[in-house]
């Protein structure tokens, strides 16, 4: 497990938002969408002003206008995340994103259009979870480019000893964490992670642990409204409810029950919207 992993778990094309047609077909599309990933099948496509042809893929963030040109063919899936753990991953990328298709895609290119015309059963499941696929490749390769700028945790994974700490936190965040625990997966001391971690990451091992439990347990409270605050503490860490609140309004500026309450509120608006 590591911050990637975690980042993307929840992001999934929806169905109701994933057209793959001729571009008088895509209007609205994007319309409200966190990100859009769009991928040319045939033909030249524009996407947020700037060209993109068959072979590439733009991911875009934000709902902003693409086409395909002519007699162009584009996939294009759109993606709305009102989680605070994708989130994180929304904040480090550029508003538009093209890389060079690395995955030999032709024949899925291929095999995506023989899908739509077939209209066999399941075809929309197939088509999302095929962009989910290409949506972590995209980005996958994006941090990897030169020119991209990728995030602080993301080049800690290769690093020998933050990494290592990182996985440890993230597949566990629920665990008592300390200094001495977090240097024992690491395989080393306690004054080497002290001094490493903020050297890569750009803060202590347990100020990125709470800032981390406080997203998890903002996605907890919008997603299980009814869960006691104490079980959501237990999930993220804390044996104690009010410790829990205390640092969840430190981090976040509201207490946990203002944060659920506002999100209640966000989700019914947009259920009736």
């Amino acid at each position: 497990m590591d911050p990637f992993d975690d980042l993307l778990r929840g992001v999934r094309a929806d169905g109701a938002l994933l057209d793959l047609a001729r571009p008088d077909a895509l209007g609205g599309l994007a319309r409200g969408a966190s990100l859009t990933l769009c991928v040319p099948l045939r033909g030249p496509a524009r996407v947020a002003g700037r060209a993109l042809t068959v072979g590439e893929a733009a991911v875009v963030r934000g709902p902003e206008p693409f086409k395909a040109g002519g007699d162009g063919l584009l996939l294009a899936g759109a993606y709305r995340v009102r989680e605070e753990v994708p989130r994180r991953l929304l904040r480090v990328l550029p508003r538009v994103l093209v890389v060079p298709d690395d995955h030999n895609c032709a024949a899925m290119r291929d095999y995506l259009e023989a899908q739509l015309q077939a209209g066999r059963p399941g075809r929309q499941i197939v088509l999302d979870r095929l962009l989910d696929w290409l949506l972590v490749c995209t980005l996958r390769d994006w941090f990897d480019r030169p020119e991209a700028e990728p995030p602080a945790w993301y080049r800690a994974l290769s690093d020998d000893v933050a990494g290592p700490a990182l996985r440890a936190l993230h597949a566990a965040p629920e665990r008592p964490w300390t200094l001495a625990t977090l240097a024992a997966e690491a395989g080393v001391s306690r004054t080497t992670l002290a001094r490493r971690f903020p050297a890569v990451v750009g803060e202590s091992p347990l100020a990125y642990l709470t800032s981390w439990r406080m997203d998890l347990a903002a996605d907890l409270l919008r997603a299980e409204p009814h869960r006691t605050l104490a079980s959501v503490a237990r999930r993220v860490g804390y044996a104690d409810p009010f410790g829990f609140s205390a640092a969840f309004k430190r981090v976040r500026g509201v207490t946990p029950s203002e944060h659920r309450a506002a999100a209640t509120e966000a989700a019914t608006a947009a259920a009736t919207g």
